[in-house]
């Protein structure tokens, strides 16, 4: 991998790069034989110990993310049928809860219904390490539950500052078209931008780098995405 990276690497010859310019690169520079996420990681001028400085949110990526988002619902009721009818891929209530305490992990997305709520909070410590809690802030937690699954399907994606102030989210796979490519990292960046804290002091994008799974990272010029 050494060699492969040294030689991608070499492809990143400006300090600064626009989104329009960056993405073509990094369809460039990815080697792996597989097909590479394209990943973008902001910096942001926050503190994240501090709630009133904590940024996350959901964006609807236009293009999608080109991977199947495996989504099950837990509710209750007519919620149920709804959740089964707009495509989850598994639904149930307390049966699925306890099938995820079991160890079941097959899904990169939960919604529930805010009545099943004190069933999946059991669900805590499994689900929270990995992003997967639902949330009423990110629209994982509601009665709307047929158009949250078909969101999620469609590309809906959530992210959140870690505790270092930095946001890593997916924007899609090396195979895109790299204007489609832009166009969702765009919607990203644009939906970070609107979160921006009111208790956010100077500057509030201080980096934004792009890369491909095992690609070099390619440096945006944080003044072309805070207009974004």
């Amino acid at each position: 991998m050494g060699k492969k990276f040294n030689q991608a690497a070499k492809l990143v010859d400006r300090p600064m790069y626009s989104l329009s310019d960056a993405m073509p690169l990094v369809k460039k520079a990815a080697f792996a034989k597989f097909d590479e996420t394209v990943e973008i990681a902001m910096r942001l001028g926050v503190d994240p110990k501090h709630a009133d400085q904590m940024v996350r949110g959901t964006v609807l990526l236009p293009h999608g993310l080109g991977k199947t988002v495996r989504v099950i619902v837990i509710a209750s009721g007519d919620k149920v049928r709804e959740g089964r009818d707009a495509g989850a891929d598994e639904v149930g209530g307390d049966d699925l809860v306890q099938k995820i305490l079991g160890g079941w992990l097959e899904f990169d997305a939960v919604i529930a219904t805010p009545d099943t709520m004190k069933s999946v909070g059991r669900l805590g410590k499994v689900l929270g390490p990995r992003g997967l809690m639902p949330n009423p802030k990110t629209g994982t937690v509601t009665m709307e539950v047929a158009k949250a699954v078909r969101e999620v399907k469609a590309g809906k994606v959530e992210y959140r500052v870690d505790k270092t102030g930095i946001i890593h989210c997916p924007v899609g796979k090396v195979s895109f078209e790299a204007g489609k490519l832009a166009e969702n990292a765009h919607a990203l960046i644009a939906s970070v931008v609107k979160a921006k804290p009111a208790t956010a002091k100077g500057q509030y994008v201080r980096s934004v780098v792009v890369s491909s799974t095992m690609g070099p990272g390619i440096p945006i010029d944080p003044a072309t995405v805070e207009a974004a």
